[in-house]
């Protein structure tokens, strides 16, 4: 379907270009979001009458965005979440999760606005893409962790979940045995009031 932009679009065009998109994509986003319209001689000579308005009022919205985006640009939303030894979620951190947390800090942010490639599925720091505008992006922290203690930890650049793993291959766990190295492999050792009998009889 060939489409009139109302604003810019990534990988699209800006305001007034005339693309090609997939049906779907038009009919179910870009139409109903008033994103654009589409591309018809009545619809073009509306787009032309009310051209100037559009520029306007879009370089308008781009001039509050960046304000906002002043404030939330590097904002840090910390997300207590419990995981397994290996640092894997028991769930997901998603888009939702992210802007209820900026939301909860007070900024304005929608859940469409935040741009995640996938859920965050790990223990640690990421950077989360959050667009006000078109044409306007900040970047936040999302400090998954599983208590504050490390969520302050993560902040100051510890890698919690990897000095975890160092400690536990240092520290012995109690249960280790020395190796006998007369042991036939397989073999259990052997009780030590056994080889006390053992030391007797010879």
């Amino acid at each position: 379907m060939q489409i009139i932009l109302l604003e810019r679009i990534e990988n699209l065009g800006t305001i007034g270009d005339v693309v090609s998109v997939k049906d779907g994509y038009a009919r179910n986003f870009l139409l109903p979001q008033k994103k654009a319209l589409r591309a018809n001689d009545s619809n073009r000579k509306v787009f032309d009458a009310n051209r100037d308005r559009l520029e306007k009022d879009n370089a308008d919205r781009r001039v509050s965005a960046e304000k906002q985006g002043e404030t939330v640009a590097g904002a840090e939303v910390v997300l207590i979440r419990a995981s397994s030894n290996s640092g894997q979620l028991y769930g997901s951190v998603n888009v939702r999760d992210m802007a209820d947390g900026l939301v909860a800090q007070g900024h304005q942010v929608d859940k469409r606005q935040v741009i995640m490639g996938a859920p965050i599925k790990t223990l640690g720091m990421f950077d989360v893409t959050i667009a006000l505008h078109p044409e306007v992006r900040v970047t936040v922290k999302a400090n998954v962790a599983r208590s504050d203690d490390e969520a302050e930890l993560q902040r100051q650049g510890v890698d919690v979940f990897g000095s975890q793993v160092e400690e536990d291959r240092a520290e012995p766990d109690g249960f280790t045995e020395e190796l006998d190295p007369d042991r036939e492999l397989g073999e259990l050792p052997a009780a030590e009031d056994e080889i006390e009998e053992e030391a007797a009889g010879e």
